[in-house]
């Protein structure tokens, strides 16, 4: 299930972000302060996926100054992995942008063997472009751009 994210819910998703950040090293730099990296000022929605009644995934719906809209702050609990979890808020976040009216994008940091890049090429997502990045150090050198399938 796939329900809004309440101040409740940001304690459990901080502790899967760490879990996601040691395992997958996502997000490449931890931030200073997680409850706000996970709540951005340009969020349109954040959203949670359950299993059991117990959190396992987090996505977050921004805008850009064009009017469109960027997946971001995507994570799985490493327990739920290969369950669909990150394709179900992948495509939630694409219905959500298409009943807006809004154009979709997500950029993601290259990373040899990325689950997420993968996840996003399954899903039909293509990649539009990269750009060349110093704030990921030995991690990664560039952030690829996807936009949704047609």
């Amino acid at each position: 299930m796939i329900r809004e994210r309440s101040d409740a819910d940001l304690d459990v998703c901080v502790e899967l972000l760490r879990d996601v950040h040691e395992l997958a090293g996502y997000p490449v730099n931890w931030p200073a302060d997680p409850r706000g990296w996970l709540t951005p000022v340009d969020r349109l929605n954040c959203w949670v996926a359950v299993i059991d009644g117990r959190v396992v995934g987090h996505v977050v719906l921004t805008t850009d100054s064009a009017g469109g809209a960027s997946v971001e702050r995507l994570f799985v609990d490493p327990r739920a992995t290969r369950a669909g979890v990150g394709r179900r808020l992948l495509e939630h976040c694409v219905t959500t942008a298409v009943e807006s009216g809004r154009k979709l994008t997500l950029e993601v940091v290259e990373k040899p063997g990325s689950a997420a890049i993968a996840l996003y090429r399954r899903a039909g997502w293509r990649e539009a472009g990269r750009t060349p990045i110093d704030w990921a150090g030995d991690e990664a050198s560039h952030l690829l751009h996807f936009e949704p399938p047609a």
